[in-house]
């Protein structure tokens, strides 16, 4: 990887738990933890700093925008303040949807750091026509008002927790944008599909988790000998039936006075015999 191909980054983000947007230093001297002004295409905005690095230019879309300036101490007690008022926004505008009989969750909402613009996030289970809401929720808070409809996963970033692990939630915490696990990467690593709900996250999901070891177990899987074949080690012929990948072992059946013996050889100690017989599906 060529150094030109590198771009300098901030990552920074406008709420707690938010999504995090890329922006260049340009020649500011900044540092993470730090509140800076910067452009948005909703106009300028005061952010927090969450990190800084370099990636890759496929990483990223060009040109980034720059930011601005620190924020001055004015603009972060601004900031605050309508932060502050955000619970009791929340309250206001949930019994203007019942009023408005509109099936939709709250999940949360932001104020821009001087007021002028209030978004509201829901989720809801199909489309919702909030029109007539975001007429009256502007009445209401005398600003310009935003919805915005979001899926489990941001749901479960904006609001946090913690995880089966004990952890605080990846996509809250670590993750600049929430992973897109499969029943595949699951299948890879030997989990059980059959109780989805062990393998899936508060947001009712696969966990993001999942994606985080897929190549390894990738990699770990190529050239393995087909399940259901006869193989030998040291002279004694029998059959494969399992992995344990991590371990690079094969679970094995060896026929002893006429009853199953079940033993954990290392692969790479393994002879095939005969391959096992493929069905007319594995073909087509």
């Amino acid at each position: 990887m060529a150094v030109t191909d590198l771009v300098d980054v901030v990552g920074v983000t406008f709420q707690n738990n938010g999504q995090i947007y890329y922006f260049t230093p340009g020649q500011h001297s900044l540092k993470p933890k730090q509140q800076v002004l910067v452009e948005t295409t909703k106009g300028k905005e005061v952010g927090l700093i969450k990190f800084m690095t370099k990636l890759h230019l496929s990483k990223v879309t060009v040109p980034l925008k720059e930011i601005l300036r620190e924020a001055t101490e004015a603009e972060i007690l601004d900031k605050q303040s309508y932060a502050d008022k955000v619970a009791a926004t929340l309250k206001t505008c949930a019994a203007k949807v019942v009023e408005h009989g509109l099936s939709m969750k709250l999940v949360d909402a932001s104020y821009s750091y001087d007021g002028k613009r209030l978004t509201f996030y829901f989720t809801a289970e199909g489309r919702v026509d909030f029109r007539e809401l975001v007429k009256d929720l502007a009445k209401v808070f005398c600003t310009r008002i935003d919805l915005k409809q979001i899926g489990p996963r941001d749901e479960s970033k904006l609001k946090n927790g913690m995880g089966i692990c004990g952890r605080v939630l990846c996509c809250g915490s670590c993750l600049v944008r929430p992973n897109s696990p499969t029943i595949k990467m699951a299948r890879n690593q030997q989990l059980s599909t059959r109780n989805t709900d062990k393998i899936s996250g508060l947001c009712g999901r696969l966990k993001c988790c999942l994606e985080y070891e897929d190549e390894t177990y990738e990699a770990l899987q190529k050239n393995l000998i087909e399940i259901g074949s006869i193989v030998s080690y040291k002279g004694k012929e029998m059959k494969l039936i399992d992995y344990k990948l991590l371990k690079q072992n094969a679970l094995l059946i060896e026929v002893v006075d006429g009853m199953n013996r079940y033993v954990e050889i290392p692969i790479a100690d393994l002879v095939v015999v005969k391959p096992a017989v493929q069905s007319v599906e594995n073909h087509s």
